[in-house]
């Protein structure tokens, strides 16, 4: 997507909330904070980190509570991502709208909110806050339209766009709209008033039905481009090929549908690649390898003799035994797949395999 830096979003802070425990995502995010999950190689929150760089947005503030140490070791002060990162640490879990509230400290003026560990869409950021600024709005929630708003909490609006209720999960058929909550906000300060310190609560239940309560104006910005809520391991799978596919764009992966190889890549003369396929550093492929993307293979990872993958994704140093067969399948880091194995539709790490959907 193309965008622009602009100078009004430069004097914005952002809120990211990185303290969800991942459920959806269990197994891979058993002893794996969500945000540090791998897309292409890098940790989610990286990419979240980017997009709001590219608009200028450098002041970010982390909501914290699960497994806060390997974020940190990772992103550090966030100048390797060229942004300025404050942690904010939540002694319990504070809800979505209280981990804001945990760190009104930090925030002096309009600022951008994020569920910043499942959430992934390409906005312009620019045209969201000319939005927010022309309604004069105290709250602008990020809209998304889908087919099916039942399994979301749907937010009606009037001609102007200003916010009128909220209904959670209304049944098939009783739905008024179909846009819902896409995670994502531009609040003015004084919203934080509204919110009880040291308390759990939520944006969608407590916060913004207070505001529409108190007459205090609140909007709903339109967006019609890619959303996903990479809460699933079905969904996880569908990020990485999206965005190998070309359907969604990330400042961080370089454009195109080819065949992207880290530095020291090794593969074999006889080994077959069908893109589009993103090969970390320091891999090695040996004679008959096959892969058909879209795959993902993570940095350091051996795929030996025979090794036929489509539609997977590697994390690190995963060792892929001779004539072994992944299909539609996730593999977590330092894992071995013993020669010959063949798996589909499922996820692998260091505890179990499990089924990418739940059983019924």
């Amino acid at each position: 997507m193309a965008v622009k830096q602009t100078k009004n979003l430069s004097r914005l802070k952002a809120v990211i909330l990185v303290g969800g425990l991942g459920m959806r995502l269990r197994p891979l995010t058993d002893n794996c904070p969500k945000p540090m999950v791998p897309v292409l190689n890098r940790p989610f929150l990286e990419h979240t980190l980017a997009h709001l760089r590219q608009f200028g947005v450098k002041d970010i503030i982390l909501a914290m509570s699960y497994l806060p140490d390997a974020i940190r070791a990772y992103f550090g002060d966030g100048e390797r991502c060229g942004v300025r990162l404050t942690y904010c640490m939540e002694k319990e879990p504070l809800g979505t709208a209280g981990a804001v509230k945990n760190a009104a400290t930090y925030l002096d003026g309009p600022f951008i909110v994020f569920n910043g560990d499942n959430v992934f869409l390409e906005m312009d950021l620019d045209e969201a806050y000319a939005f927010h600024r022309d309604k004069k709005a105290r709250a602008t929630i990020f809209l998304t339209w889908v087919e099916n708003p039942s399994a979301f909490g749907v937010v009606e609006t009037d001609v102007a766009k200003r916010v009128q209720r909220f209904i959670e999960k209304p049944p098939p058929g009783t739905e008024t709209t179909n846009w819902i909550n896409a995670g994502g906000y531009i609040l003015e300060p004084e919203v934080l008033e509204y919110i009880p310190a040291g308390q759990h609560y939520m944006f969608e239940k407590g916060l913004f039905p207070r505001l529409l309560e108190a007459g205090e104006p609140v909007y709903g910005f339109p967006y019609r481009g890619y959303w996903l809520d990479m809460g699933t391991l079905e969904q996880y799978l569908s990020l990485n090929f999206d965005l190998l596919l070309g359907k969604v764009s990330s400042p961080l992966i370089p454009g195109g549908d080819g065949v992207r190889r880290g530095e020291g890549v090794v593969v074999h003369p006889s080994a077959v690649i069908t893109p589009p396929v993103v090969i970390g550093d320091a891999c090695r492929m040996g004679p008959g390898v096959n892969l058909k993307g879209p795959v993902s293979v993570g940095r350091g990872c051996l795929l030996e003799r025979g090794a036929r993958l489509e539609k997977a994704v590697l994390w690190d140093n995963v060792r892929v035994g001779a004539g072994a067969r992944l299909n539609n399948c996730i593999i977590s880091s330092d894992n071995v797949i013993e020669g010959g194995r063949e798996i589909t539709d499922s996820v692998v790490t260091a505890s179990q395999t499990a089924p990418l959907s739940p059983r019924r």
